[in-house]
């Protein structure tokens, strides 16, 4: 659930982006998981789901491989792109349950960004690594596929 004001807006990244509706001190929060609001698919709900679904749930949430589970928050933060150098992240101190919070002091009108490579276990997928048709979570193209 995002804890800061955000709009979408067309990004310099890739296609819509998430940028601040305010200004973020560095060390505010920006982000935690809500049950309710958010929700955790497992393995099994996900298999459930009508093809268009799964593929639409599986571009918009992030699978967290701890949880086992696909993540998906229930607001706009799936529009948060990645970047090599984001500005919100976990921090250097992170435990479980994790809280996203701004690395730096974000301005009103910035793109909020995020290092996929450091929170969804799923990023080779979503940046084309593996086939389309691989199983969650897969990392290398000979990976299983799913079944």
């Amino acid at each position: 659930m995002l804890l800061v004001r955000t709009h979408v807006a067309p990004s310099p990244i890739h296609g819509l982006g998430l940028f601040a509706s305010e200004a973020i001190p560095r060390g505010t929060p920006i982000w935690r998981f809500h049950e309710g609001f958010d929700h955790a698919y497992t393995r099994a709900e996900f298999a459930e789901l009508p093809a268009p679904a799964r593929e639409h749930l599986r571009w918009f949430s992030y699978f967290d491989a701890a949880l086992d589970a696909l993540i998906k928050s229930g607001d706009l933060s799936c529009f948060m792109n990645h970047a090599d150098a984001p500005n919100t992240g976990a921090g250097p101190a992170w435990s479980e349950p994790v809280v996203t919070v701004a690395l730096r002091d974000v301005a009103v009108g910035e793109e909020l960004t995020c290092d996929y490579h450091a929170f969804d276990g799923d990023v080779a997928w979503k940046f084309g690594r593996v086939p389309a048709e691989a199983q969650l979570g897969a990392r290398h193209p000979t990976e299983a596929l799913e079944g």
